[in-house]
């Protein structure tokens, strides 16, 4: 029942192009909308559970499911971009790593790398805005959605 409860407040949490994708019975959207509309802490716990109650009756593994998934999509993506800022601030400390960008990325511009990475150092010694680094970034997602070269 705590688990239920649980997975409902997760639903609350949730925006409306979420919710409406979830494609929850009446009843249950209904609740969660309500939930989502209530501000008093106990009206809220109340309605959250209402929404345990509700889900009793609906099959509540799809729902998990679909939570999970994105779940799992968000953080697939917050290490992408992790990754992608590594990249950057091992490009601008040196050299090495700009060759060993290019031996897995071979698609990628050189000389674009090369003159951002240059600007970007000039700024941060300059303590100039960070329009360089910022579209190195830029430039380093674009270059990395190409597949990287595996090394056989």
């Amino acid at each position: 029942m705590t688990a239920l409860q649980n997975l409902g407040a997760q639903l609350v949490d949730l925006n409306e192009q979420q919710l409406n994708s979830m494609q929850l019975p009446q009843d249950l959207l209904e609740a969660v909308l309500e939930a989502k509309r209530l501000t008093k802490h106990e009206a809220k716990r109340r309605q959250l559970q209402y929404i345990g109650r509700v889900m009793r009756d609906t099959d509540a593994d799809p729902i998990r499911e679909r939570l999970e998934e994105w779940r799992g999509q968000g953080r697939e993506h917050t290490a992408q971009l992790h990754n992608l800022e590594r990249w950057r601030d091992e490009l601008l400390a040196g050299d090495p790593a700009l060759e060993r960008f290019l031996g897995q990325y071979p698609g990628a511009d050189s000389q674009k790398l090369r003159s951002l990475i240059r600007n970007a150092r000039r700024e941060q010694g300059a303590a100039l805005p960070p329009k360089s680094y910022r579209e190195l970034f830029r430039v380093l997602r674009d270059m990395t959605t190409e597949e990287p070269a595996t090394d056989a």
